[in-house]
């Protein structure tokens, strides 16, 4: 545990730490493991990555901002001086709120599919999840309509989801987090973050769309957009040039 929260990590040299949504407030297990392990590792020839998760059991009240407060805690209670960051989706929502909040504790920050606020289509998306948890029923099938905008591909998306939820009874950790991110909107303090930023966002994203991500940049002083045209929110990151265009920009002297 890094003070209090789960973390993995692998590598050698500075620390690098990733922030990434799962929908357990646990390290990932089985194939979810493997897919985090494999992302990765070609972070791992020039850093340390750690890997680090929220902690089990947080309040349902819980804000970006407490959840940014926990992570500056572990960031200063383990490592000396500002670290790198790497942080994706839901994740890159808490690294702009610790980068805002605690600007000392990020020196480069790189961001993937993500932005200031969620886009009408992924906020939507998010409230269907939370209410279907609340409801006892399984969730993931409410995020069919952020990975895909074609009405058979959501209906043969819903099926998967489904069927993925069904070894997970308590949904109540990912509600948390989501329901956070519902109320997450750093619109008014970009001007806060001191950390070097480069976002990497798809030119389809509907969860955050192009125009928060253009808007997020913009905010952010010197900060960089680099767009994928054509890519989807996770065709971001599974896109080859991912990995090479955020090493480039974390490692340029």
């Amino acid at each position: 545990m890094m003070n209090g929260l789960p973390y993995l990590s692998a590598g050698a040299g500075a620390p690098l730490v990733v922030l990434l949504y799962t929908p357990q407030a646990a390290n990932p297990t089985g194939l979810a493991r493997w897919s985090t392990m494999r992302m990765v590792r070609p972070f791992t020839k020039h850093f340390t990555v750690y890997v680090v998760n929220r902690p089990p059991g947080l309040p349902s009240t819980t804000t970006m901002a407490d959840l940014a407060a926990l992570y500056a805690q572990a960031i200063k209670a383990t490592f000396e001086g500002p670290v790198n960051i790497l942080a994706i989706s839901t994740g890159g929502s808490i690294a702009l709120q610790l980068a805002a909040d605690h600007p000392g504790l990020v020196d480069r920050l790189v961001l993937g599919g993500t932005a200031c606020a969620l886009g009408p289509v992924g906020k939507r998306a998010q409230r269907n999840y939370i209410e279907r948890a609340r409801q006892g029923r399984r969730p993931s099938p409410a995020l069919a309509e952020i990975v895909t905008g074609s009405a058979i591909g959501q209906r043969l998306l819903r099926c998967l989801l489904w069927l993925s939820d069904s070894g997970h009874k308590d949904h109540s950790d990912a509600v948390t987090v989501l329901n956070a991110e519902d109320g997450f909107d750093l619109r008014g303090r970009l001007h806060d973050i001191k950390a070097a930023t480069l976002l990497i966002q798809g030119g389809k994203d509907l969860v955050y769309p192009l125009e928060l991500a253009r808007y997020t940049v913009e905010g952010i002083p010197d900060a960089q957009l680099l767009v994928y045209p054509g890519r989807s929110h996770s065709g971001t990151f599974t896109d080859k040039r991912f990995t090479s265009d955020a090493l480039a920009f974390l490692t340029d002297a």
